[in-house]
């Protein structure tokens, strides 16, 4: 099994005749994923890579059966694709468009939330299963097969391109994965690693979860309380980077939006701790995934 993805996955993308796109949908149904409409408003008739476009969401509902919507759109549009795809009935939303405006953000996830909806991201790269060959997203590019493989370790990642390297560290390890998923760096996103979590704790194939953490926010700290209370009982194998940002002035954005140390908040020292006190196996290197993996699945 995977989470949130899988061979039953009907997916659209809206803004799929933009360049990055148009890219990733080639990419994806070369892949194997189900791609079964696009939208841009002002194409209907046209097609990307044989995917039929349509002027709206809600003519390709009329057309398809979507489940899944990718949003490829502006930042400045952003807002008005998620409540689209929401009004149609898309149960999951993959939101890769980076630096929309942050009231907006928190609009589409009160909104996503009231309507029972998941949404992934937003500044996401995307998810992958490789047992079922279906991926959202430029995740994996024009060859995911290079880092991800199936198996029976989920992956939670802040970093678009750390999901890809820290699966190629379960792939180096010996294993593969059930679920690679790329969260987003902003400090608001849909599902956070805690949610996550949940999702791989009900799946029965993940055995272990390999998480990547960055500087500021509090979900790595959700996680440890999370793990510590009971909620995911199998073996976690966090790398929290970013350690050097503690001897730099407060304040200051190291990287993604979200990974601001502030108040004392959001230090990767305190995450790395309170994740120890939770039992987690932290990876104080980040090749000490490899060891810890090979460890806990052993067991």
């Amino acid at each position: 099994m995977a989470i949130l993805i899988d061979k039953n996955s009907k997916i659209a993308i809206q803004g799929i005749t933009g360049r990055e796109a148009t890219m990733v949908t080639k990419h994806t149904l070369a892949y194997g994923t189900k791609i079964v409409a696009g939208v841009t408003p002002g194409r209907e008739g046209q097609d990307v890579e044989g995917v039929p476009v349509y002027d709206t969401l809600k003519r390709a509902c009329e057309k398809h059966d979507i489940n899944t919507s990718v949003i490829y759109v502006p930042p400045s549009f952003a807002y008005d694709a998620v409540m689209e795809a929401i009004g149609n009935g898309i149960k999951l939303i993959s939101v890769i468009t980076e630096r929309v405006p942050k009231q907006d953000v928190v609009r589409l996830l009160l909104a996503a939330r009231n309507a029972g909806v998941t949404v992934v991201g937003p500044n996401s790269v995307g998810l992958i299963n490789p047992k079922d060959r279906v991926k959202i997203g430029a995740i994996g590019g024009d060859n995911p097969d290079r880092c991800f493989r199936p198996g029976e370790v989920g992956v939670i990642s802040r970093s678009g391109g750390m999901t890809a390297e820290c699966s190629w560290m379960v792939k180096r390890a010996g294993f593969g994965v059930t679920t690679s998923v790329s969260i987003g760096g902003d400090p608001f996103i849909g599902t956070p690693p805690k949610a996550i979590l949940q999702m791989f704790q009900e799946d029965p194939e993940t055995k272990a979860v390999v998480m990547w953490g960055e500087p500021g926010t509090r979900y790595e700290e959700d996680v440890a309380d999370f793990v510590k209370e009971g909620g995911f009982t199998k073996p976690l194998i966090p790398y929290i980077a970013g350690r050097f940002v503690e001897s730099m002035p407060e304040g200051q954005t190291f990287g993604h939006a979200a990974s601001i140390i502030e108040g004392g908040v959001g230090k990767p020292s305190n995450k790395m701790e309170k994740l120890r006190e939770a039992g987690c196996h932290v990876a104080d290197d980040f090749n000490d995934i490899i060891a810890h993996l090979q460890k806990v699945m052993k067991n």
